[in-house]
């Protein structure tokens, strides 16, 4: 037995997993919000600049809000190393389908490949609420493509070991 341990997994959230965080009300869970506020400081939670536009737009907790801007450093853009990622991910073809007609025309934010660049990167897990389905252009499927860990928030508290 060499004694190293494994590295503690960095997380690297979706928009909606965010939302489902939303659900867990500081007064109500403040040992959730503990622990995953150490997972900030510790630097094992990251997302990116564009899920938090996505939130922006589409979150209505407060208390989410609040909480994503005491922790705006976990939010950054990306690095040359993830752009490059992004255009490989954009060189099959099947996954040029991650960018839908109506975010094309409308110029909005797109934060799946990027988190999945991020994950490549980073070597984090992506925590999405998305499901694996066959021949799906999403993010379960990026991220087996390219050998990306994936998991749900569910799978990510429980590999943590929390329980409420």
């Amino acid at each position: 037995m060499s004694g190293n341990a494994d590295p503690k997994p960095i997380y690297v959230f979706d928009t909606n997993s965010f939302r489902v965080t939303g659900n867990y009300y500081p007064d109500t869970f403040p040992s959730f919000w503990n622990h995953f506020n150490g997972l900030v400081e510790s630097g094992r939670l990251m997302s990116v600049w564009a899920v938090r536009k996505e939130l922006e737009a589409q979150n209505t907790s407060a208390h989410l809000e609040h909480w994503l801007h005491t922790c705006h450093q976990i939010f950054s853009k990306p690095t040359e190393q993830e752009m490059a990622c992004v255009t490989r991910i954009f060189q099959v073809r099947h996954f040029q389908q991650l960018i839908g007609k109506k975010q094309l025309l409308r110029g909005g934010d797109v934060a799946d490949p990027w988190l999945v660049a991020r994950g490549m990167t980073s070597g984090g897990i992506v925590v999405t609420e998305e499901s694996p389905k066959p021949n799906a252009a999403n993010i379960p499927a990026v991220c087996g493509h390219f050998g990306v860990r994936c998991a749900s928030i569910r799978e990510a508290l429980a590999s943590e070991g929390w329980r409420y």
